[in-house]
């Protein structure tokens, strides 16, 4: 069974631990990357074409309106073949007790029927809000399991616990 770790990361501007924050690497995509190395698989980063604002509060706020009008923004590319997959993991910073709209844009352009979704997502305290709600609507035939919501300011030292729920989940 082949895994495909698939992700929505903001690097630069973040809120972490009640202030911003300059991240060189975004919290979703370190912790994608500490799923690779626990059980392997492919990484693919979801990128939109309209980049979203490098202000941490100009860029919620337009989450919230991609949000509130259900928007699919456009997106960079797809992986090309998602057949070879039956993991997929899925995640992104929890905005609004969502997953970022462009993930939906993502996971919609493929025929999911199937396949397990692992969700995972970082915050600033939010959890996992209503995004695995929300996946099972997107993710049409697919099993989504429980995600790992990790506090965005811990994701760098988060390794141990990821690679354990990651490895649960492989089983």
């Amino acid at each position: 069974m082949a895994n495909l770790i698939v992700y929505y990361s903001r690097k630069g501007e973040n809120y972490v631990n009640g202030g911003i924050k300059n991240l060189a690497k975004g919290n979703t995509e370190r912790v994608a990357e500490f799923i690779q190395n626990a059980v392997g698989g492919d990484l693919f980063e979801v990128d939109t074409v309209k980049p979203y604002a490098e202000s941490y509060y100009e860029c919620i706020e337009q989450a919230k309106t991609e949000l509130r009008a259900n928007a699919r923004p456009e997106i960079k590319g797809y992986v090309e073949d998602i057949s070879n997959y039956d993991r997929i993991f899925v995640g992104y910073p929890n905005w609004w007790g969502q997953m970022p709209m462009c993930m939906c844009t993502f996971l919609e352009h493929y025929d999911l029927s199937g396949k397990k979704i692992i969700p995972f997502c970082t915050n600033e305290g939010s959890g996992m809000g209503s995004s695995e709600r929300q996946l099972k609507s997107v993710c049409k035939g697919a099993t989504v399991v429980s995600g790992l919501s990790i506090h965005g300011a811990e994701a760098a030292r988060s390794e141990a616990k990821v690679a354990d729920w990651a490895r649960k989940n492989v089983k």
